[in-house]
């Protein structure tokens, strides 16, 4: 399994933006589902398969979120850009 890790405090309605040359499974994952998701087991996440970019994710609370960009099998080096775009303080 091959994947870009990023560990990260994000606030609710930051949205997390990705911009890939290649179609990949991008989430957002608290700690404990990123520990799974490293294991090979069951895990939940915010986000999924993407093939159009930017694909955009947003936060839905507040915390330290891991923003992973999957792989999956077979992948080797690809070209992308993240972004956090901030939630407007009100």
């Amino acid at each position: 399994m091959e994947f870009i890790h990023s560990r990260e405090y994000l606030n609710q309605g930051d949205i997390v933006e990705l911009d890939c040359d290649t179609q990949c499974n991008f989430m957002l994952t608290d700690d404990s589902n990123f520990s799974s998701f490293k294991r090979g087991e069951s895990f939940r996440y915010y986000g999924g398969f993407s093939e159009r970019f930017p694909a955009r994710l947003g936060v839905p609370y507040s915390g330290y979120w891991n923003i992973t960009i999957d792989l999956g099998p077979g992948q080797g080096h690809i070209r992308y850009g993240l972004r956090v775009i901030k939630a407007k303080s009100v």
